[in-house]
């Protein structure tokens, strides 16, 4: 387990991020369409990984429109925000905020979570994914991660953004 905070207070996810250097795992997600993709489908691109317990948060909701203006621009990168919200929401957030340069996707019938050691253990977010950012290189090799110690605090942008670039 891994222990985080959520306003202060002590919870834990079920384990640790992926380790630096390893392959990373592929799994299933649910686009707002209503179609599956899987991460392999993201080939020779680097991967932004930007992975948060709901949109319906206002830290969540910074993070989207943050990398959707820092990092969607970076060459031969797509940022891929993951949550286990329900696509119809997401879609209607993205739709309201002007998110197109960012991609959404539910893992809501996925093992995404469990998969990455993300899924919160306890506490009143259980289930949900924890906030964390994982930056795989175009071979699905992990370069970057960051377990935010904090569920109410954004990630580091300017870390993670110069593992792109």
């Amino acid at each position: 387990m891994t222990k985080i905070k959520l306003k202060g207070n002590d919870i834990n996810t079920i384990g640790e991020l992926p380790k630096i250097g390893t392959t990373a795992q592929d799994f299933s997600m649910v686009k707002t369409d209503l179609s599956e993709v899987n991460l392999y489908s993201f080939k020779a691109k680097y991967k932004l990984l930007s992975i948060f317990p709901s949109l319906d948060t206002a830290t969540c909701a910074m993070s989207v429109r943050t990398f959707n203006k820092k990092a969607a621009s970076i060459h031969d990168t797509v940022v891929l925000n993951i949550s286990k919200d329900l696509p119809f929401a997401q879609k209607r957030f993205c739709g309201a905020e002007g998110i197109d340069r960012v991609e959404t996707f539910s893992v809501f019938r996925s093992d995404f979570a469990k998969k990455y050691n993300l899924e919160i253990a306890d506490g009143p977010l259980k289930g949900l994914c924890s906030r964390a950012i994982i930056i795989l290189d175009a071979n699905n090799k992990v370069i970057y991660t960051e377990q935010v110690p904090d569920i109410v605090n954004e990630p580091n942008y300017d870390a993670a953004i110069k593992h792109l670039v």
